[in-house]
């Protein structure tokens, strides 16, 4: 018996510089040629074949993970294949950073993608769910009567929109605040703080009592900022952070949360308790891992990383990311990635798909994913596995995250914009000119949002 499954065919058009860059028809120009014109959406029915119909079904992963993270995959995806009981076949391929498989993508034609299933960032939501490439992951859900109250709630909040579960979450994470046990004790600071306001009143502790080279190795990563706003309870975008509507500009320089961070930011900098580190999520963890600096932040990711690089040379402790004021009251969002099921106009692969993806988000295999990766295991199940708990034992810090994801609310998930990677890239830039002293606060607040919203909307004008 088929199922049945509708997903909308999008005819929106990509920015000049997300046209497609190899031979053949754009997915723009298909996706009009299908329309007759080259505006509306047209409501295309796919079928979702029964699972007894799969036998002998290929399909193709692309995924983003590299060394150890690529390892899991493909053990995972080995596990799969040897047990699964429907015939189906799961080829995974490794298409490099995240940005490189939306550009392969971007290259494609509709009904001939190259994958079935593909891991696209969470930055990446917006643009995916605008591309008309895929098949809704809530449409498959509600064919196949699948329990989504088992995935994360905070997890799975920020892959919906409108009450639609456009991608299953995979590999998620949020950051943390790392710090060095031994400095603190050494500077006898009992009360971790909660906030860089709090981290800047210990300071000269850690520095003269402490001696630690550096109070924290801040690295400047636009992934931070949006934190910051988020521990603040303010939102990036206008338009309910992108999830009531497209986003038509950021908010961030009306609310004052951007002014709020990079204040307090400077601050630290001026004091020389934050010096420039460099850009990007890693940035910080040489200092850190080395015993120079007494804090910093990075993923719950990295928490293995970290513990190898250190390797018991100081004890490592972990708490929640910092607010930028005591008095602040927000949360969280996540990082990572998820799953999105692409519209290859084949029923058969669409239930091969589906299978393979309910397999990476069952509890055994959430359970061997988070004790490999140090991501979150996205099924709530998965703490119970023997797995889980023995990684647990031998990583307590990891609790910090677990505690941190269920104190947070769905309310903070964060924004979902269609210039995301442009927008972190140019938050980074001018986080940069103002530690070098080039521009002050306001003026890269100011440069921030001019260059962003810009951004914004030329794709808007582009995809009306």
């Amino acid at each position: 018996m088929k199922k049945r499954v509708v997903s909308i065919l999008m005819a929106a058009v990509m920015t000049v510089g997300l046209l497609a860059g190899c031979g053949g028809k754009s997915l723009e120009d298909q996706a009009a040629a299908q329309e007759g014109e080259g505006t509306g959406a047209a409501a295309e029915t796919v079928e979702m074949a029964g699972a007894d119909e799969v036998d002998g079904t290929e399909i193709t992963f692309w995924h983003s993970m590299g060394g150890v993270n690529g390892q899991a995959i493909d053990e995972l995806v080995k596990r799969f294949n040897e047990q699964n009981e429907l015939g189906i076949t799961v080829v995974s391929e490794f298409q490099g950073e995240y940005d490189d498989a939306l550009n392969k993508l971007r290259s494609a034609q509709i009904g001939s993608m190259g994958a079935d299933l593909v891991q696209v960032y969470e930055i990446g939501t917006r643009f995916m769910i605008d591309s008309g490439w895929i098949i809704p992951m809530q449409q498959m859900v509600d064919a196949d009567n699948y329990d989504l109250s088992q995935i994360e709630p905070n997890l799975a909040a920020y892959y919906t929109i409108d009450d639609q579960l456009y991608s299953m979450p995979f590999n998620s994470s949020t950051p943390l605040m790392y710090y060095n046990k031994d400095i603190f004790e050494k500077a006898g600071i009992t009360e971790i703080p909660t906030s860089l306001e709090g981290i800047e009143a210990i300071g000269d502790k850690l520095l003269n009592e402490g001696g630690a080279g550096e109070v924290m190795s801040l690295s400047i990563y636009g992934w931070f900022f949006e934190q910051f706003l988020g521990k603040q309870g303010l939102d990036y975008a206008n338009n309910g952070n992108g999830r009531e509507a497209a986003a038509t500009a950021v908010a961030f320089d009306e609310n004052g949360g951007a002014a709020n961070i990079l204040n307090a930011w400077k601050s630290l900098n001026d004091k020389g308790y934050a010096p420039v580190v460099g850009k990007g999520g890693d940035a910080g963890l040489a200092d850190f891992s080395a015993g120079k600096s007494a804090i910093t932040l990075a993923s719950t990711a990295s928490l293995k990383q970290i513990l190898q690089d250190v390797n018991g040379k100081f004890e490592v402790g972990t708490a929640y990311f910092p607010s930028v004021k005591d008095s602040d009251q927000g949360g969280v969002s996540i990082g990572g990635a998820s799953l999105w099921a692409l519209n290859n106009q084949d029923p058969k692969k669409l239930r091969a798909t589906w299978e393979f993806v309910k397999f990476l988000v069952s509890p055994e295999s959430q359970a061997y994913w988070n004790a490999q990766t140090g991501y979150f295991p996205v099924t709530t199940a998965a703490q119970e596995e023997q797995v889980f708990k023995d990684n647990i034992a031998q990583y307590p810090q990891f609790q910090t995250a677990i505690d941190q994801l269920h104190d947070s609310s769905p309310e903070y998930v964060g924004a979902l914009l269609s210039v995301f990677s442009e927008a972190r890239a140019t938050v980074e830039s001018e986080i940069e000119s103002m530690l070098n002293g080039e521009v002050t606060a306001d003026e890269a607040v100011a440069g921030m949002a001019d260059s962003i919203n810009k951004s914004i909307e030329e794709y808007n004008l582009v995809n009306e």
